[in-house]
């Protein structure tokens, strides 16, 4: 079975309770900040909602514990086009070999294109224990916002 069969289908059969919650349903950090999108079901917050830390490569300061992580799902070409300074980068077919390179302690902050990959990343996360939410519109919205980018090229961008 791929990667991404891997993911999706622990998400459509998974009927274990979160090591995180212990069986028990745990309050959200973004309470009062998640809208809805597809999914009545999969927590999201839109751009404006995302922390302003991810803005600089290294927005949280390296003695600090992170608060959360912008983790970006996109493949690799599309990283080295254009990403937000502070995210990390696992593209989707990796993340359950890379578990853990994300900090199950964290907000997780889901991001793709469009959404399209967070949204199966942000099920599967949550299945297994993080706090993981989607963030609408993806990195086409980050840019549109005028969020800052940086990219292995001469210009950084995203479309």
């Amino acid at each position: 079975m791929d990667p991404v069969d891997q993911v999706v289908d622990y998400v459509d059969n998974s009927s274990k309770p979160s090591p995180r919650s212990h069986g028990t349903p745990q309050l959200s950090r973004t309470r009062g900040r998640i809208e809805t999108v597809t999914n009545p079901h999969l927590p999201s917050v839109p751009i404006n909602a995302v922390p302003a830390e991810f803005d600089a490569a290294d927005g949280w300061g390296s003695t600090v514990p992170v608060p959360a992580q912008l983790l970006d799902v996109r493949e690799v070409d599309e990283w080295q086009l254009g990403r937000a300074p502070g995210a990390i980068h696992i593209p989707m077919t990796d993340v359950p070999a890379r578990l853990d390179d994300i900090d199950i302690d964290a907000e997780i902050y889901v991001i793709c294109r469009q959404g399209g990959r967070s949204a199966p990343v942000v099920e599967y996360l949550n299945q297994i224990g993080y706090e993981a939410v989607m963030v609408s519109g993806g990195m086409v919205a980050w840019q549109q916002t005028g969020r800052p980018l940086t990219g292995d090229g001469a210009e950084a961008k995203i479309y």
